[in-house]
């Protein structure tokens, strides 16, 4: 990040902290900047015009100043409408915000994902305003019930995101012999290595068992096949937990709590 100020620049907050009496401490992701930390002075008090502007999910215009490793917000405007996300929509918007935190090194420019981000915000507010008053709040990343139609907007985003890090760059070739996938064949994908024939049964700890045709479908960013969406969601949590590398994800945390409640209820 060059000069004593930046911006503007498009972004989102990602999170955000109290700090000090008045002010907020902000984990921020724009596109062409990446994500950085932010201090938004005085954003706490009650006539803060950046009080209701400064949230989770609402496109922003930002520009900041300092050379450390924590910026000073110098403005924040909206750049877009702030139509409210709820139910599986909105936490499954808290999942993507965690990945980003979790895996997105901080000053590191990633502006094509920085648009699928973008896109993928549009698209679950869309379904959110669809689904007004019906229930699942549930269906989110690790999704359960009414999640089919939010599913494919996170495996977009989750395959974006693992080829802007370096994973899952392969979908359309055998990783041992460069030929093209056959559509009819079974795969297994392995860690840092790519799909190869699945010969016999059995489990692999490193890797998961597709179909070629999910494959051809994941490379053409086709989702709405039913056995393509289970086996890309199986795929894209197998390569998740690899980049993670131990770190657990809260928001997997809470859909297993609120299922848990659910079932006991």
């Amino acid at each position: 990040m060059s000069g004593p100020g930046a911006g503007p620049d498009r972004g989102y907050v990602l999170h955000s902290y109290p700090y000090r009496e008045t002010s907020l401490l902000l984990q921020v992701w724009t596109e062409r900047h990446g994500r950085f930390a932010a201090v938004a002075k005085g954003a706490r008090r009650p006539r803060s015009a950046a009080r209701g502007v400064l949230i989770p999910f609402q496109p922003l215009s930002l520009a900041w100043f300092g050379r450390g490793e924590v910026k000073t917000l110098k403005n924040a405007e909206p750049a877009g409408p702030a139509l409210p996300l709820a139910g599986a929509s909105l936490l499954s918007a808290f999942y993507l915000n965690e990945l980003l935190l979790k895996l997105i090194h901080r000053d590191d420019p990633h502006e094509r994902l920085w648009v699928a981000y973008d896109e993928a915000i549009g698209q679950l507010r869309d379904r959110s305003r669809r689904a007004t008053g019906v229930p699942g709040l549930l269906a989110a990343e690790p999704g359960v019930g009414e999640s089919r139609a939010i599913e494919p907007v996170l495996r977009r985003f989750e395959l974006a995101m693992l080829r802007e890090l370096g994973f899952a760059a392969e979908l359309g070739r055998d990783a041992e012999t460069g030929a093209a996938i056959d559509a009819e064949r079974a795969y297994w994908y392995v860690v840092e290595r790519g799909p190869v024939p699945a010969a016999g049964g059995g489990e692999r700890a490193d890797a998961v068992r597709l179909s070629g045709l999910t494959l051809v479908h994941l490379e053409r960013g086709l989702f709405d096949d039913a056995r393509t969406a289970g086996e890309a969601k199986n795929l894209m949590r197998m390569l998740i937990h690899h980049c993670l590398a131990g770190q657990e994800l809260s928001t997997r945390a809470m859909v297993r709590d609120l299922r848990s409640l659910e079932d006991a209820a």
